[in-house]
């Protein structure tokens, strides 16, 4: 490439990369810095948003909005790292997350440890904590667990000049429960004979709300759900139920509806995953919350749960009344790419279709193989014949 195509790569990408500093640097997140608060990053779904919250923080999830663009990452981590993971760290290492007051990393998986530590090397954000979690849920692992939350507390408090109180607990775990109360509410509108909610839609939704305060995502839903109040859906073409990691896509996942299915139910690190951390009620607010995020993690680093996020799936798939399943993740994730195959096997005796997929994080030029993919897919089901059926 000559110097003029040098120079407009360059310019290309300083453009995305200002574009995504405003949209990750929302509006909220920067009246929220005005006005003095402070913001901590999280990525795993492990990580307590109501011990944060309690501390008088804003917790943000680190995102990358579909960054494809990864050049001071891939100087850090191998090219045979997640995507996603190297997305996030170059929005770390390029200073757009600049507004980070600490970052709190957990052992989600080895990628996302990766990313983490290269970040906390780079750049030493002001706090870091490391919030261990252990990959199964019994007597003795929700004890240390338990633990792992009271370090965090007190370095919260420390760092923050802050104090976590039970009551200040309790009230930030209630404004959380109100937001899993209307997500359920979300949930059920795409879950209609003719939905009125999409699945880009509900992604959408998922990804702004993981940068505010509960109850400012709580307000989000519901002035949503009064929005969809007498709306008339359309029926679906096909039902699909998306599975995998955390993917915060929504142009992509707006692309695939946009070809007659609507994904009517998910398992998704962002998505309904997000959502399943109810704490148990009475006794010590610290332990039933570390009880309702351990105990509720449906992710496959969870080594002997397997029984239970296939269950939780095929419920999901039963009461929406799914066509099929599409099992997405990233190249070179190890952990979804082994359990996609253990749930294809399983799902599909019980009679539900599946498409394995695995792709790029962002990657546009690959899209029209997936979309290929997914048309075979909807042929396979049926999907094909009802768009005939439609368009005669």
């Amino acid at each position: 490439m000559g110097a003029g195509g040098e120079t407009v790569t360059r310019d290309v990408l300083a453009g995305e990369t200002a574009f995504l500093r405003e949209e990750l640097f929302t509006d909220y997140v920067r009246r929220w810095k005005e006005g003095g608060g402070k913001v901590i990053g999280y990525s795993c779904l492990i990580a307590p948003v109501e011990l944060m919250e309690a501390a008088g923080l804003l917790p943000y999830r680190i995102k990358a909005l579909g960054s494809a663009v990864t050049e001071l990452a891939d100087a850090e981590m191998s090219l045979y790292n997640c995507s996603f993971c190297r997305s996030c760290l170059q929005l770390g290492l390029d200073g757009t997350y600049s507004f980070l007051d600490g970052v709190i990393e957990t052992n989600g998986c080895d990628h996302m440890r990766a990313m983490f530590e290269n970040w906390m090397h780079r750049v030493s954000p002001p706090f870091f904590h490391y919030l261990k979690a252990p990959h199964s849920f019994r007597d003795d692992a929700l004890e240390y667990f338990r633990g792992g939350m009271e370090l965090l507390r007190r370095d919260l408090e420390e760092h923050f000049g802050t104090r976590v109180t039970d009551e200040a607990l309790e009230g930030a775990m209630e404004e959380r429960a109100r937001v899993r109360e209307l997500w359920r509410e979300v949930c059920r509108l795409r879950e209609l004979d003719r939905p009125t909610v999409s699945g880009s839609e509900a992604l959408d939704l998922e990804v702004r709300g993981s940068s505010m305060l509960s109850r400012d995502f709580a307000s989000l839903l519901a002035g949503f759900l009064e929005d969809r109040k007498g709306a008339v859906g359309r029926e679906p073409l096909a039902r699909l139920m998306f599975c995998g990691p955390a993917t915060d896509e929504v142009a992509w996942f707006a692309e695939l509806e946009g070809m007659g299915a609507v994904v009517v139910a998910d398992a998704l690190c962002f998505g309904s995953r997000a959502f399943l951390s109810e704490p148990p009620s009475g006794g010590d607010p610290l332990e039933r919350l570390a009880a309702g995020y351990l105990g509720n993690l449906l992710c496959p680093r969870m080594y002997g749960e397997y029984a239970r996020r296939r269950d939780f799936i095929l419920q999901a798939a039963r009461r929406a009344r799914v066509d099929g399943i599409v099992y997405l993740y990233n190249k070179f994730c190890d952990l979804h790419g082994v359990d996609s195959a253990l749930l294809r096997r399983d799902l599909e005796r019980e009679g539900i279709p599946v498409l394995v997929l695995e792709k790029e994080y962002s990657a546009r030029a690959d899209l029209g193989r997936v979309k290929t993919r997914v048309q075979a897919f909807l042929e396979r089901i049926g999907g094909e014949a009802a768009w005939k059926g439609a368009s005669s």
